[in-house]
């Protein structure tokens, strides 16, 4: 086995502590929150794991070199110096992200092509030839991160980002990233020990990422390709043992999962992707207008969903938000209501006062995730019931 060495694993603004607390309970080690990033250390058998495992990682990079960095003509010269026959032959294929965050580099597209010819210049004058650049498909991806003057150089671990489960093939108008929907669920307190409830379900994104928080099973257990499986130093058969050790982890699950929406389309695109997950024997998904239900239990219900905000469809904003207020209040006591939304000004509209607000981002839009308690009976009865 390798002996640990740091990764860093990127995710979205807010999700940074539940990534943390993701991998400390896989066993990272030195586990460290930094701003849409948690840097960790474990081995390379770890590093197959927090790829195959962590619900709210977009993508985790080995650093490999770090130096400072003046302007354009340094930055060529310390990765040319760089030993790349580590990393690299001139049969591999490979690609250059740039992050930056610097007065010196403003332009990233310009770093990642300087950081290319002084990979490709220094094969040439060692091996005679040249690796290739391969955007879509490359068989290793390198990350470039300049913050004012300091450049970290890191192996792309991931390869796509890790939103991209392999389950999803049909989807709906802005559908909610998975790593979104599995850290607003995991936000939200969902642990898979009551019934869940999507209302409005789109594609199921959030029914599908709920049923695998509910047995545990592997965030990326149907994705196709991780880039550290390109590399020359994968080993197989080690990854095989991690992927049956997280699988042999997995729990049952003895409640129900619903989603319900009113576009018959939205209805088969996410019985498709269900069935794609293999989740189909935990998951129903009805063609309902939420407005028109009520709850399907006496037990407790969590529900999460991501209502529409007049960005995706056109809707009368006042009317269809105080419906959602109205039909948790009338239909659905005893629940946990967790709603995302865009549209600040619609929340006015519900006639309910959330217990907690947390901000988030979906893509650019500043969003709350808000939750509303509705309780059995009145909430004065609840407050006055004998402990």
């Amino acid at each position: 086995m390798d002996n640990n060495y740091k990764m860093v694993a990127k995710t979205l603004f807010g999700f940074e502590e539940i990534l943390a607390k993701e991998l400390r309970n896989l066993g990272a080690s030195n586990v460290e929150e930094g701003v849409r990033s948690v840097s960790f250390e474990g081995d390379k058998g770890f590093m197959y794991k927090a790829n195959l495992c962590l619900r709210t990682a977009i993508k985790i990079v080995k650093p490999v070199h770090s130096f400072n960095v003046t302007d354009e003509n340094d930055l060529y010269k310390k990765i040319y110096q760089m030993d790349w026959s580590e990393y690299l032959s001139a049969d591999t294929t490979f690609a250059i992200d740039t992050t930056i965050n610097s007065e010196n580099f403003t332009h990233s597209l310009y770093v990642s092509q300087k950081v290319k010819d002084a990979i490709v210049d220094k094969f040439r004058d060692t091996d005679g030839r040249r690796p290739d650049v391969d955007i879509k498909f490359p068989d290793v991806r390198l990350n470039i991160h300049i913050q004012k003057d300091h450049c970290n150089v890191s192996l792309d671990t991931s390869g796509r980002s890790l939103h991209q489960r392999g389950y999803r093939t049909a989807t709906n108008i802005a559908p909610i990233n998975e790593v979104l929907a599995a850290g607003l669920l995991l936000l939200s307190g969902w642990d898979g020990q009551c019934d869940f409830l999507d209302p409005m379900c789109g594609s199921g994104t959030f029914l599908t990422e709920a049923a695998m928080i509910a047995c545990n099973i592997p965030a990326n257990i149907n994705r196709k390709e991780f880039a550290f499986e390109k590399w020359s130093d994968f080993d197989e058969e080690l990854f095989e043992k991690i992927v049956d050790a997280s699988l042999n982890k997995t729990r049952e699950f003895h409640f129900k999962i619903v989603g319900y929406d009113k576009a018959p389309s939205a209805v088969a695109k996410a019985k498709d992707n269900v069935k794609n997950a293999n989740l189909s024997e935990y998951i129903t998904v009805e063609r309902m207008n939420f407005f028109e239900t009520e709850k399907f239990s006496d037990k407790h219900l969590h529900m999460v969903f991501n209502p529409p905000y007049g960005e995706r469809l056109d809707i009368e904003m006042e009317s269809f938000y105080a419906s959602i207020g109205d039909t948790l209040k009338q239909k659905y006591p005893g629940t946990d209501a967790w709603f995302i939304t865009s549209n600040l000004e619609a929340l006015k509209f519900v006639g309910l006062r959330p217990s907690r607000k947390i901000k988030v981002f979906n893509s650019h839009l500043e969003s709350k995730l808000v939750k509303y308690v509705m309780y059995e009976g009145s909430k004065k009865a609840k407050y006055n019931q004998p402990s």
